[in-house]
């Protein structure tokens, strides 16, 4: 089911939640004890490997999420593992996690490099998955992560750089891609540390892809609000700009996004039911036209409203309802448009696929780019129209005259929409 599923909506890779063992179902996976073992809650060793050889006898990658960062106190883990503290630091400041209340790998030692090392090997040879998302990667660089003045230590250049921890992920990059040259690394990196996803020979960390989580925060802030009051936070649609190409990234709709209160994608968008859907399809639609790869997580693709719950399965039955089913058909022909359309992702990490044709019409908040194959310069124009008024003549200057055609229209009456040919659309020449 999963496998028709995941073909059936036109995505590329399934992401899957830790699937190593954990004691406590409720942390989703997120605190490791088994960095070696497929957690029994889903079968054997061997169900989870001919679960990955299906998805790739059906063209469909897997990356799986990978927590080098912490580690849970359970005594039947690694914590005090042989009577000493020898994975982790013995001192709190720098061997306990304030946010997750587990412990902190201790990066400096060869036995805890090899060991975290050799998971991810395990994972990436054993099981053949195609990548590896790297979980809290920004715990991991700054010594000062969620700690006040006092508690932490600084390194030895007096500086809260964790340079253990560079370097170790330095390591763990160069020999993944020495051994696994086809697979991806992935960080979910928050912060503005500088080149994590360039070469180590540059002095980056190496990574292929970071989260753009400046994107996710900026987009969700902006698409939440009223459409009265989006001309003023225009600069949220814009931001992005001044950096999206500084690394390789991928834009992010995570499971994080939907859990803890607050709310599902399709209860944060404003408005009465239709205008929900709208907006939506809207958010979709600009994630799909950006210069970046793209992650949605389970439940956003056919609007669920409730909050996701790792207890329950998603509300299928929702597709019973027209607006739903309208929502997964769009993103099925976002995803099928992204792998078509060579414009829409040839460039997505660097700047010569991608130039802005309007980014200042705050007052009308509309907004537009061009995407463009650096081979073969073909262009593809990309509309946005943040408010419900249908803007009838609307002109949009573009480098080529000719005919244009429209193959994408988020208010097409097949997702849902009102059929006005003038919403966000994506059109090519």
């Amino acid at each position: 089911m999963l496998v028709d599923y995941v073909k059936e909506t036109g995505f590329t890779h399934v992401e899957f939640l830790p699937l190593m063992e954990h004691p406590f179902y409720p942390s989703w996976g997120y605190q490791l004890t088994g960095f070696f073992a497929p957690s029994s809650r889903y079968g054997s060793p061997d169900d989870f490997a001919y679960l990955v050889d299906l998805l790739h006898q059906n063209d469909i990658g897997v990356i799986l999420d990978w927590v080098p960062s912490h580690f849970p106190n359970d005594e039947h883990g690694l914590a005090y593992f042989d009577g000493t503290h020898l994975f982790e630091h013995s001192d709190p400041k720098q061997g306990y996690h304030p946010d997750w209340k587990s412990h902190i790998f201790n990066y400096g030692r060869h036995e805890v490099k090899s060991f975290l090392i050799s998971s991810a090997f395990y994972w990436l040879d054993q099981f053949h998955v195609d990548g590896l998302r790297v979980d809290a990667v920004a715990s991991m660089l700054y010594l000062d992560y969620s700690r006040s003045e006092g508690e932490w230590i600084p390194n030895e250049h007096g500086g809260n750089e964790n340079l253990e921890a560079i370097a170790f992920l330095k390591r763990l990059n160069e020999e993944v891609y020495k051994q696994f040259p086809g697979v991806q690394m992935i960080a979910e990196e928050s912060t503005a540390w500088p080149m994590v996803s360039r070469p180590l020979y540059l002095g980056g960390l190496g990574f292929g892809y970071k989260w753009d989580m400046g994107w996710m925060h900026d987009s969700l802030n902006y698409v939440s609000r009223d459409t009265i009051y989006r001309k003023f936070h225009h600069h949220q649609l814009t931001f992005r700009g001044l950096y999206a190409f500084s690394e390789n990234y991928m834009l992010p709709l995570s499971h994080d996004e939907v859990v803890h209160g607050k709310g599902s994608l399709i209860e944060k968008m404003p408005g009465d039911n239709w205008q929900k859907f709208a907006n939506l399809r809207l958010l979709f639609a600009n994630m799909f036209a950006q210069p970046a790869k793209k992650l949605i997580f389970m439940g956003g693709e056919i609007a669920q409203w409730r909050e996701w719950n790792h207890d329950a399965s998603l509300d299928w039955h929702l597709l019973d309802h027209e607006l739903h089913r309208g929502m997964k058909q769009w993103v099925r022909d976002l995803n099928h448009a992204y792998r078509r359309e060579k414009a829409l992702h040839v460039g997505d990490c660097h700047s010569d696929g991608f130039m802005w044709v309007d980014c200042d019409n705050a007052d009308e908040s509309i907004i537009s780019w061009e995407r463009i194959d650096p081979e073969t310069g073909e262009t593809i124009v990309a509309i946005f129209n943040y408010t419900p008024i249908v803007r009838e003549t609307y002109r949009v200057g573009v480098k080529q005259s000719g005919y244009w055609k429209e193959i994408l229209n988020s208010d097409a009456p097949a997702y849902g929409g009102g059929r006005h040919r003038k919403s966000g659309r994506v059109a090519y020449r």
